[in-house]
């Protein structure tokens, strides 16, 4: 069963901000350790790390550059 990866709901106040992956850390198809840091996005000149949630493959599912909002799903780990 895969974890969703989201972006954190606890990042930033103003629930209705977006954001922009400004990197990915880890491939699309690497294996990743939970904890490590995956991600990161940039809310108004401020840059957020997004962490694994879970051990597996992860398995991107917005691009780096895509806009996103908290809560939104970026990718799985399986």
């Amino acid at each position: 069963m895969a974890t969703e990866v989201k972006v954190p709901q606890d990042l930033w106040q103003d629930d209705g901000m977006e954001a922009v992956i400004t990197n990915w850390l880890a491939s699309d198809g690497a294996t990743v350790r939970k904890g490590a840091l995956i991600a990161e996005i940039m809310v108004e000149k401020s840059q957020f790390e997004v962490t694994a949630p879970a051990d597996g493959v992860l398995t991107i599912t917005k691009q780096a550059n895509d806009i996103v909002r908290k809560g939104d799903v970026i990718g799985t780990i399986a």
